[in-house]
């Protein structure tokens, strides 16, 4: 059965605008491994196959992105891209067929002058117009800094990605230097940051990043919120309700083509009075259906994996596995309704719960297996971050840039649908000193042992989210 892109499939624009990872210095050692396969699944949560090699890739950091290093090192980094910018910038790579190992031309020659600019080919490696190794090398850096598949080919993206004007990547990391200094404060000893541009998710610790793991967030039209929350408790084995938008976007044209679409993937339909009814009794040419409620069962293949993490949160999203473990090998995975889906997932919620009594990783895995709704309530609320980091870098010398997918960064009217907050964008221009002078046009971040409160400034303490709400 297929997971809730599967389900209810949308196409997503890609924005190319903003995709990418730039370097300012040279190459660092080191890649993540593949990870192990799901024993409860037939897909592995990494899909794609990565080059080993420690020359080709970009060491993972351990320093958190919402930390006073990070800041620090993208103060520097702001400095080096003046640098650059006041000395004319970059050459600009022809688009056209993609370049990959034995390509030869003078787009080759652009390549390489152009990933030299950056700090990802050694000057040494020449001018020639002939696709080598040590080019190949050279782009596998670029895209491991940019996000991207690291598979040494300069495809759409790629161009899209070195054909960034440098004074454009300057103002990127200006407009992020900002957003990093709202949350310069004391986040927690224990906290969670999901980076929606990055679509990444860190645990930290004391400083020091404990897990990473890749993420899907929301579409541009359905876009995951900026907030500061908490995780509360989880859900093993959660049903999942279809949400009311989704049952008008999606599930109505799904019946309207395949009547059997309901049974066929284990959706449920109540009336009011909580009885459940035959899909044949609905007219599917009207909006009948809104009058219903629809539920998936649990199971390895729920649209929600066999895992839920609840968030004290006003927007009604959360954090949760998928059966559709592929997505994690994806570049684009701006796939979902507003809420994030979590790499391995059973690492993420064992250090959630590494505090809570009875809830080591063999009680985890032995709830998983059981198939039965079992509910763990965190014996301490972890502070969540919701964060929308465009530009960074950190303190190993490498400046990391990804794609603004929600147009946040002021170089396009904001996207359609984006979720208000005064996290997501400056208020007014960003300049130097207003950095410098600590004159931060977003509020401060909330410190993590104060009640959670909603953009509107009520207290949220109180507001737990009934188990099992639903995904916008």
């Amino acid at each position: 059965m297929a997971n809730q892109s599967q389900l209810f499939s949308h196409a997503s624009v890609r924005v190319f605008s903003m995709a990418g990872v730039l370097v300012i210095f040279g190459m660092m050692g080191g890649h993540a491994a593949a990870a192990p396969n799901d024993q409860f699944s037939g897909q592995a949560e990494w899909a794609q196959g990565y080059d080993s090699d420690a020359r080709l890739s970009v060491t993972r950091s351990t320093v958190p992105v919402l930390s006073l290093e990070t800041f620090s090192a993208t103060e520097q980094a702001i400095e080096t891209y003046r640098k650059i910018v006041q000395n004319g910038g970059w050459n600009t790579v022809p688009a056209g067929a993609k370049l990959k190992l034995g390509s030869n031309g003078a787009a080759v020659v652009a390549l390489r002058k152009r990933l030299a600019a950056s700090g990802d080919l050694d000057t040494s490696a020449g001018a020639s117009p002939v696709f080598d190794s040590y080019v190949e090398a050279g782009v596998k850096h670029f895209q491991a800094r940019h996000g991207l598949i690291e598979n040494g080919i300069v495809g759409p993206e790629v161009f899209a990605a070195l054909n960034i004007a440098a004074d454009m990547r300057l103002h990127q990391l200006e407009i992020n230097l900002v957003r990093l200094k709202a949350f310069s404060g004391n986040l927690g000893e224990r906290f969670v940051m999901a980076n929606i541009p990055a679509e990444a998710v860190e645990t930290v610790e004391n400083g020091i990043v404990i897990t990473h793991h890749r993420a899907g967030v929301g579409k541009i039209d359905r876009q995951s919120p900026v907030m500061q929350t908490r995780a509360i408790d989880i859900n093993f084995n959660p049903f999942w309700t279809v949400p009311a938008s989704i049952i008008k976007k999606d599930l109505i044209p799904r019946m309207q083509g395949d009547p059997n679409y309901l049974t066929d993937h284990h959706i449920r339909v109540y009336n009011k009075d909580n009885q459940e009814v035959p899909p044949s009794s609905i007219n599917w040419h009207s909006m009948e259906a809104t009058n219903y409620r629809f539920r998936e069962d649990p199971g390895t293949e729920n649209s929600l994996g066999v895992v839920r993490i609840n968030i004290n949160n006003p927007y009604g999203v959360y954090m949760h596995d998928t059966s559709d473990k592929g997505v994690f090998g994806d570049d684009n995975r701006f796939v979902s309704s507003g809420c994030i889906r979590v790499q391995n997932v059973r690492d993420y919620v064992t250090w959630l719960l590494k505090d809570t009594p009875g809830w080591d990783r063999a009680h985890i895995d032995e709830a998983i297996r059981s198939g039965e709704r079992v509910d763990a309530k965190l014996a301490t609320p972890v502070p969540v971050y919701w964060v929308y980091i465009t530009a960074w870098a950190t303190p190993d010398g490498i400046t990391q840039f990804r794609e603004d997918i929600y147009q946040r960064d002021g170089f396009t009217p904001v996207a359609t649908g984006s979720i208000g907050h005064p996290l997501d964008q400056p208020q007014g221009p960003v300049s130097p000193a207003s950095y410098s002078q600590g004159q931060s046009p977003y509020p401060q971040a909330q410190p993590y042992n104060q009640p959670y409160r909603t953009p509107g400034g009520q207290n949220n303490n109180s507001r737990v989210l009934e188990p099992m709400d639903d995904e916008r």
